[in-house]
């Protein structure tokens, strides 16, 4: 199966989906073209919004591709905690003239539609975000010739993933931009995740299944690192953010290297979720008090994020980044899965003529 999912793509580079209109078709379809692996975020969409994109993303390449899908999340946040976070922040509703969302907009992001028309219409590869989709899916999405990915943060979650049959995990490290994926959100687990290289190291020997390597890559050099960890590929996405296709704001793609953004955190200051993000005034003022409440808080902060984006005000918006942001370059999308493959190829090279234990050459 490691062959399965690496023939798809000539290089080992997978682009990570961002939701929130990030990983649009253009981006996608540069990164296909290229030699790696694109993919559409269908987190947030309608399931006729991730068709329009499917069908867009076909009409730029006929490389394989694949689409990442939110698992719906149980009810779990502490009755009132959402009442009190919304009161505080009716501050921020004000500053930027706007309403706070309704945090009873809905659960399951479409969950069961989108499946629809995923097996309706086929895509190459489909990965799974916040947790294990049943084995009837996980098998109805073979029998239709679609390879299957879920994104574990632990071996306990990794086991679950195949047991349910996915045909790969992805690996994220704590170091990854964006939401953690963990399958249980408890906060009793804040700040305690697993670095990468270790994770993989982990997963590796838990489970059969290919393993995707994700959190932090910015260098083909890290590519290798994980390569030689076991992983069959790595997965990128804060490198790619900064790229003239991704669909990011102008703000969120300068603040990765503003110095003014020293350094990211962990925060539910913006959906309730642990989600790493470049600390700015929100996650400074609010994360510490943001429940476990997602996608309650998710939907809460939607119009202010919107009205901070709008006035050009970066310390209100979610500046999603992995901890290797400062090493971003913007490089067209196409061009920087070339340098990686490149910065790989070097990379392998090295360690192929470093010599073995006792002095004998390789």
């Amino acid at each position: 199966m490691s062959s399965a999912l690496t023939d798809l793509f000539p290089h080992p580079i997978v682009q990570a989906p961002m939701a929130g209109g990030v990983s649009v078709p253009q981006l996608a379809a540069a990164v296909s073209e290229a030699g790696g692996l694109g993919f559409l975020a269908a987190g947030y969409k309608t399931a006729d919004g991730m068709y329009q994109e499917i069908k867009q993303l076909r009409g730029l390449t006929n490389r394989p591709f694949g689409v990442n899908v939110f698992v719906p999340q149980p009810e779990h946040a502490e009755s009132g905690t959402v009442e009190v976070y919304a009161h505080q922040l009716a501050g921020e509703a004000s500053w930027y003239e706007t309403e706070l969302g309704d945090p009873d907009s809905g659960r399951d992001d479409g969950y069961d539609a989108k499946l629809a028309v995923l097996l309706d219409d086929p895509v190459p590869v489909v990965s799974f975000h916040f947790g294990v989709p049943s084995r009837e899916v996980l098998d109805t999405l073979r029998r239709a010739g679609t390879l299957t990915l879920v994104t574990v943060t632990t071996a306990e979650e990794a086991r679950a993933a195949e047991r349910a049959g996915a045909d790969a995990v992805i690996a994220q490290g704590v170091e990854a931009g964006g939401h953690q994926g963990a399958h249980r959100d408890l906060p009793e687990n804040d700040g305690s995740g697993t670095g990468l290289l270790s994770l993989v190291a982990q997963i590796r020997e838990a489970v059969s299944v290919p393993v995707v390597a994700a959190g932090g890559i910015m260098r083909g050099s890290q590519i290798a690192a994980v390569l030689a960890a076991g992983a069959s590929a790595a997965q990128l996405g804060t490198a790619f953010l900064a790229t003239p296709e991704s669909g990011a704001h102008a703000l969120h793609k300068q603040a990765l290297t503003n110095p003014l953004f020293a350094r990211t955190e962990l925060t539910r200051a913006f959906s309730g979720r642990p989600a790493r993000a470049l600390v700015n005034r929100f996650v400074r003022e609010h994360g510490p008090y943001a429940p476990a409440a997602y996608p309650e808080v998710h939907h809460l902060t939607s119009p202010l994020r919107k009205a901070a984006a709008k006035a050009g005000d970066a310390q209100g918006m979610a500046l999603w980044a992995g901890q290797g942001h400062r090493m971003a370059r913007e490089l067209p999308a196409g061009r920087l899965v070339e340098v990686l493959a490149a910065e790989l190829a070097d990379a392998r090279t090295a360690l192929s003529d470093l010599p073995r234990p006792g002095g004998d050459p390789r």
